[in-house]
């Protein structure tokens, strides 16, 4: 190892330690949630920072079985999943058009899913309301896909869009030219080339929908169909006293996140550091 080798390693000391902090910082409430999630309430009220002494592996099964937060759980997976893959498909299919056609009030469609991205959220609930009502969905998952859906359209067809503007005309004439039909050359060529980018919206719009609590209070009464935003509220209040329990079922409810940017981190990072900035 070299003197200017060893010179650029204590120069970067300072950065590492600093990140360092901010790391520990980041990461100590998730760690501090997960070991408290196998205490006792009793020792959580003795001392809320020490590990446990004995594992009480009973506050998951009193979670997900007496506060019902397996079946908030299994609800949110149902309408995440759904309004993401309905998202990404409606999505990259306007990304594709809007990158690769030239047509006539191309910009003004463009700028009109731009302008969705500004739109509050708490200013539409009242229209939504009555629009669900008018279409009988209120306590139906379906008032929180389509809602899910719509809102999270902008910023899909927007890094998408930016994605695949950035990929050669010549690749879409070339398989034209071979016999492939448009439909074809979306799903074979432009998908597989753009799951970067999806691997990103993907995360966020799951970001989104998972802790979504505004539509899923309006829209849901039937406790069967709440999803988990509402289910660890309810926990809240009715096992005010139960603080194991309670973070157990926060341990439940951050599980499938921490799967999902586990498996799709690359990809993520990919996206987020060349198509979201490209076009």
């Amino acid at each position: 190892m070299n003197i200017e080798s060893i010179k650029g390693k204590v120069k970067k000391t300072p950065l590492y330690i600093v990140l360092s902090l901010f790391g520990v910082v980041a990461l100590y409430p998730l760690i501090w949630m997960f070991y408290t999630s196998f205490k006792s309430n009793a020792d959580i009220s003795l001392n809320k920072f020490s590990l446990p002494t004995t594992l009480h592996f009973e506050n998951y099964a009193n979670a997900w079985q007496t506060a019902k937060i397996g079946v908030y759980f299994l609800n949110s997976v149902f309408v995440s999943t759904t309004s993401i893959f309905i998202t990404i498909i409606i999505g990259a299919s306007a990304a594709f058009i809007l990158s690769k056609f030239e047509f006539k009030f191309r910009k003004f469609i463009y700028t009109l899913f731009m302008i969705g991205m500004l739109i509050p959220l708490q200013s539409i609930l009242v229209p939504l309301f009555i629009q669900m009502r008018s279409l009988k969905l209120l306590d139906n998952e379906w008032s929180l896909i389509l809602s899910y859906t719509a809102f999270g359209l902008p910023v899909t067809i927007f890094v998408l869009e930016s994605f695949m503007r950035a990929f050669p005309d010549s690749i879409i004439e070339a398989a034209i030219v071979d016999g492939s039909s448009i439909i074809r050359v979306f799903f074979n060529i432009i998908i597989p080339m753009t799951r970067p980018a999806i691997a990103t919206i993907t995360i966020l719009n799951f970001l989104n929908n998972w802790k979504e609590f505004s539509f899923a209070l309006i829209f849901i009464t039937d406790d069967s169909k709440k999803t988990l935003p509402l289910g660890l509220y309810n926990f809240l209040g009715a096992y005010t006293s139960d603080y194991a329990g309670l973070m157990a079922a926060l341990v439940i409810s951050s599980i499938p996140v921490v799967l999902i940017y586990l498996v799709l981190q690359e990809q993520i990072i990919n996206g987020m550091t060349a198509g979201a900035v490209k076009g």
